[in-house]
């Protein structure tokens, strides 16, 4: 068995948690980032897990497991990241921001602007970009691959650059 490595897999519309069952199935590991929704449906509350990237899951595998995903008919296209340690700390970034939150969205991705560290609160660690917008702060979370981004709310006396 060879050394497995991160892809992003671009899939077939709604498949991304049946094919998260088959990373599963093959013992491949998987990141699928979900946000919590809470609906009321006549007068009862369900709460809904929803991906926040619609159509990518991210995968570590070898080459039998990319055959095996293919035979699934779910992946359209497997995309290879240039850098494994810089897709695994993006991926770091939004794993630690949706355990604090679980509700946090998708947002396009910040193409430049200064990188910052978050130092206080919830979301101390997490590293991402800053966009100001009317006076609130946001940091952006961006999976550079996809052209995607968590956004998150942030005090501005919680932020210090990086250089």
């Amino acid at each position: 068995m060879g050394k497995r490595k991160w892809h992003v897999l671009y899939l077939r519309p709604r498949r991304e948690k049946k094919t998260a069952e088959y990373c599963e199935l093959l013992d491949l590991p998987y990141f699928l980032p979900l946000r919590e929704e809470t609906k009321i449906y006549q007068r009862r509350r369900v709460t809904v897990y929803k991906t926040i990237f619609p159509g990518y899951i991210f995968a570590a595998m070898d080459e039998a497991g990319r055959v095996n995903l293919l035979k699934t008919n779910n992946v359209v296209r497997i995309l290879v990241p240039e850098s494994q340690r810089k897709l695994l700390h993006e991926l770091a970034q939004i794993r630690k921001a949706l355990s604090v939150d679980p509700t946090l969205g998708a947002a396009e991705a910040l193409q430049k602007g200064r990188m910052v560290r978050i130092s206080g609160g919830p979301f101390a660690g997490v590293e991402g970009m800053i966009e100001t917008l009317k006076g609130t702060t946001a940091v952006r979370l961006n999976v550079e691959m996809i052209g995607q981004a968590v956004k998150l709310e942030v005090a501005r006396e919680f932020l210090e650059l990086i250089d």
